[in-house]
């Protein structure tokens, strides 16, 4: 049963490291139930208190990451119609994978911002607000996916 186990949590760390790119995928969660299916093993090698902050260490990288391309659109001169475009373009970004991930959010928040009123220069300026919080979120999760991998195989070993 505990290779079994090991054998699920490898593949649940695989497909967190695929979920950091794709947004349809939550990898740190996934990879985070890869570190439960290793303690339910006979190595049980974590703490409960490392596991609790793990959890919370996720939750905060998925609240953070859900947010990090409207604010790096609001803080980069967009406004609300700015924020929703890039939104809007992340989803239609999906459809058209793997460029659709990074020029969608930013046409969106272009787009957005053209709607708003505001002039070139002020949406090409919040479209790339918007794609630097996407790959600062697509970092902070590989980050994170990276980390839970690191741990899993030091237990292993």
């Amino acid at each position: 049963m505990d290779i079994l186990l090991i054998i699920l949590g490898v593949i649940a760390l695989l497909l967190g490291l695929v979920g950091c790119i794709v947004p349809m995928l939550p990898g740190p969660p996934i990879s985070y139930v890869a570190l439960l299916m290793l303690q339910l093993t006979d190595r049980a090698p974590f703490t409960t208190t490392q596991l609790l902050f793990w959890l919370l260490l996720v939750s905060l990288v998925q609240l953070v990451d859900y947010f990090l391309p409207m604010l790096g659109t609001k803080y980069s001169g967009g406004g609300r119609w700015g924020s929703r475009g890039c939104l809007v373009g992340t989803l239609i970004g999906l459809f058209f994978m793997p460029w659709g991930l990074l020029v969608g959010p930013f046409l969106g928040a272009y787009i957005g911002t053209l709607i708003e009123g505001r002039n070139q220069q002020e949406a090409i300026k919040s479209g790339f607000g918007s794609l630097l919080g996407f790959l600062l979120g697509t970092v902070l999760k590989c980050f994170v996916c990276g980390y839970f991998a690191w741990q899993f195989a030091v237990a292993l070993l």
